[in-house]
């Protein structure tokens, strides 16, 4: 999920006006104009009449719309603070047609990348056959794949627009490419959130959304794949194996009866040692053991786990970002950053894929969505929200998503 911001010419400002305005839900202490109008046009310092911290802001939000302009609240310390800032005008409305090409290019393509890795025995031998036999076999994982992205990103766009954000439709990323044919998709939040609990909301909808799709998909897949005996022997880079997250561990013992996959022996080892051994770094291999074979659906379904896992990442403008700004705030959230970068970089010994990552989260990872009002705290509801949000993290979290051995 992605924000964007417009920025306007300042207005004239009626100084004795604008005092009276504040004055009505604001205790003042003290004033400043600001020298640079794309920070704030005006501070006062002092603190809040009201515990009402978000009915001050509605009030204020209506007394200054006249005037062009709008307020920002922030906290000082034990002081708070009103920013005046010029209104922002209203976001232009994206075009829909471009959602919806970009979604029907990535089914065609998840749908082409299904069918490519389960591809018929009947395939035609001419192209265009080809391609037809290879969408028609790989579209139950599309169609799997994309219920859970869409239902992620949808969870974004109706938390969204119930709280008066404006947030444009998914984009869907098409990438024709092994294992799933998409790189995800994004939603574009076009202007700040109002509070801490419009922008939790925001966040933690669009993965729990996709986690609730994702775990009955990957449940009905898994009762549909089989569980067979692995190679007593193996060339190096000849075998690939989907790694585990807590819960999908779990749901394989549910299905199986054990956890998977399997090793032949634990021989001298411990098997709690062996098991946190094997999920942070993907090795040793389980030679003669067993492993699930999983379907096309327990796939979509797996991936629909790691794209929230991936989400849920702790920094800036992922998901995970969102949920620790409104707990920690930007400050602690600054000093956490480095400890995250540090993980993954451990983490990218076992899978390559995390180096993207840092990349990713080294440019991503230290913007936020600040809202608007940022005195408002997180009422008992939303905490005990973000908790559960932690609890989504822990449980899918893959450390080694791929294991290529």
């Amino acid at each position: 999920m992605e924000t964007s911001a417009l920025s306007v010419p300042a207005p004239i400002l009626d100084l004795p006006t604008l005092e009276s305005i504040i004055n009505r839900v604001f205790v003042i202490e003290d004033i400043t104009q600001g020298k640079n109008p794309q920070e704030y046009l005006v501070r006062y310092r002092g603190l809040l009449r009201t515990t009402d911290s978000i009915g001050a802001y509605d009030q204020l939000t209506r007394d200054l719309a006249p005037l062009n302009l709008m307020p920002l609240f922030r906290k000082e310390e034990r002081r708070h603070s009103i920013l005046l800032i010029p209104a922002r005008p209203k976001p232009k409305p994206s075009n829909p047609w471009v959602n919806l090409l970009m979604l029907l290019l990535t089914v065609l393509s998840v749908s082409l990348v299904g069918g490519y890795s389960n591809p018929p025995a009947d395939l035609p031998a001419d192209i265009p056959g080809m391609l037809v036999g290879l969408f028609i076999a790989g579209f139950p994982f599309a169609l799997a794949l994309m219920g859970i992205l869409l239902a992620h990103e949808f969870g974004h766009y109706l938390a969204g627009r119930a709280h008066g954000v404006a947030v444009s439709l998914p984009y869907f990323i098409p990438f024709p490419l092994p294992p799933f044919g998409t790189m995800g998709a994004f939603i574009n939040m076009k202007e700040s959130p109002r509070n801490r609990r419009y922008l939790l909301d925001i966040g933690l909808a669009g993965p729990l959304a996709g986690a609730i799709v994702a775990i009955p998909v990957l449940l009905f897949g898994l009762s549909l794949s089989t569980v067979q005996p692995l190679p007593l022997h193996l060339t190096p880079g000849t075998m690939t194996m989907e790694g585990n997250s807590l819960i999908y561990l779990f749901l394989k013992w549910v299905t199986f009866g054990r956890l998977l996959p399997a090793p032949i022996t634990y021989a001298n080892t411990s098997p709690i040692l062996y098991w946190l051994k094997f999920f942070f770094t993907g090795r040793p291999f389980p030679l003669g053991g067993s492993d699930v074979m999983i379907s096309p659906i327990a796939m979509a379904g797996w991936g629909g786990l790691l794209v929230t896992s991936l989400n849920l990442i702790p920094a800036g403008q992922f998901d995970g970002g969102h949920l620790m700004y409104v707990l920690f705030g930007r400050k602690v959230m600054q000093r956490i950053l480095p400890f995250i970068l540090v993980a993954l970089a451990v983490l990218g010994f076992f899978w390559s894929g995390w180096w993207l990552w840092i990349v990713l989260i080294f440019f991503l990872g230290r913007v936020y969505a600040e809202p608007l009002d940022q005195i408002t705290e997180l009422d008992p509801k939303r905490r005990a929200l973000a908790i559960v949000g932690i609890i989504l993290l822990i449980l899918v979290f893959t450390p080694i998503p791929m294991n290529v051995f």
